[in-house]
């Protein structure tokens, strides 16, 4: 299928934005993309005049438009997931100090953050609300996985790419598939300083009506603070809440 160049550039300068690179100068977006500065140009002014891109004034640099928030709104506020465990999410952050979070699949890839509450005991910043992260060394992504078919789970194992970002971050298909097959058993899953050092993260799954996992919460604690007897208490708090959201979304256990 045909693909219409100009929107498939301006779709790929949109993708340059992220946490770490929050503003761009025109020249650096022309080196990225390696295209001509006039033609980057072109591109940059209509997506300002439609809000996705907009520029400061004195610095002259580009960063994302107000019209990603607007459409991001409009976006959360269908997934009804998100109204139902928000209380959730709340209730275990002010029971325990840390911080939770509601994580949905994105096209069985990734994980990504819809929802999140900060802990008063928190010193975990990483996250925010549509941050992606990687299926092999979350824990949330390890539940949104393992309670596929076993065939989705082959296909998503054969087709990921397993960055090491730990000492400990599984980084095979073999030992990823395993490792889903432990955490169905038990019914949680645990990221044991697989996505960031010295931050353990549990989660456990969320289920509809339908029986299907459509969600995962989890909690994340620093290692230094939380020992595995606190972690152990952790967890069976956060399966308290994720079987009261299934509750509320017609799932019978």
């Amino acid at each position: 299928m045909p693909i219409i160049q100009a929107l498939d550039r301006a779709l790929k300068i949109i993708d340059l934005f992220d946490e770490h690179h929050m503003e761009y100068k025109l020249s650096e977006i022309s080196s990225e993309m390696d295209l001509h500065k006039s033609t980057v140009h072109s591109l940059l002014k209509t997506l300002q005049i439609h809000d996705y891109i907009t520029q400061d004034e004195q610095t002259g640099k580009y960063r994302l438009g107000m019209r990603f928030v607007e459409k991001g709104q409009l976006l959360l506020n269908h997934f009804d997931i998100r109204e139902i465990a928000r209380p959730h999410l709340r209730a275990l952050s002010a029971a325990t100090g840390q911080t939770t979070h509601l994580v949905i699949m994105d096209d069985g890839k990734e994980g990504i953050y819809i929802d999140k509450v900060e802990g008063h005991k928190a010193a975990i910043r990483y996250s925010r609300i549509g941050r992606r992260i990687p299926l092999h060394s979350s824990a949330v992504g390890k539940v949104l996985a393992a309670f596929r078919s076993i065939k989705e789970q082959v296909q998503i194992a054969e087709g990921h790419t397993f960055v090491k970002l730990t000492d400990k971050t599984i980084d095979n298909p073999e030992a990823f598939l395993k490792e889903l097959e432990q955490v169905r058993k038990q019914g949680y899953a645990i990221d044991n300083e697989e996505n960031e050092p010295g931050v353990r993260c549990a989660a456990a799954p969320i289920y509809n009506h339908n029986g299907q996992v459509i969600a995962a919460m989890s909690i994340s604690t620093m290692v230094a603070h939380v020992d595995d007897q606190e972690l152990a208490q952790l967890i069976g708090l956060i399966r308290q809440e994720t079987s009261e959201i299934s509750r509320q979304l017609g799932y019978q256990f």
